[in-house]
């Protein structure tokens, strides 16, 4: 155990996966679940050092600093945890209102509707325009 987390006492206070991961949903200003990713105790750290959210992104292996690439970063008003310390809830402010890769609003815009995952969430930008950099 390093001396930071000996300083940060409420990061034992979670519930970690083997892997060390915990379940993290931003949620909007409206209410809005906007997202779900994973964090480790390092990208907790530091969300909460810069105010700004940081996930770890298990395709890539390493920390994602949302917004990194697109430039829609999620400003952390404040931080929850359920009542078993195993899932946090973010509420965010989302920069340029799009959290998702897809250039939506949610990621979550797919509705079930007679058996079928129907898009039911406009695309606001075009993802190569967001990711031509």
């Amino acid at each position: 155990m390093s001396d930071l987390d000996n300083a940060l006492p409420w990061l034992e206070a979670l519930k970690w996966d083997a892997d060390g991961m915990i379940p993290a949903i931003a949620q909007d200003e409206s209410g809005r679940v906007v997202m779900f990713a994973f964090m480790n105790r390092e990208s907790l750290q530091e969300t909460v050092r810069s105010g700004s959210a940081v996930y770890w992104s298990r395709s890539r292996q390493r920390l994602w600093r949302k917004g990194e690439e697109s430039g829609f970063f999620q400003k952390v008003k404040s931080i929850r945890t359920d009542c078993d310390g195993d899932v946090l809830l973010l509420s965010i402010e989302q920069v340029g209102n799009i959290s998702c890769h897809t250039g939506r609003v949610s990621c979550f815009f797919n509705e079930l509707q007679a058996e079928r995952w129907v898009p039911v969430d406009p695309v606001l930008k075009d993802p190569k325009e967001i990711y031509a950099k």
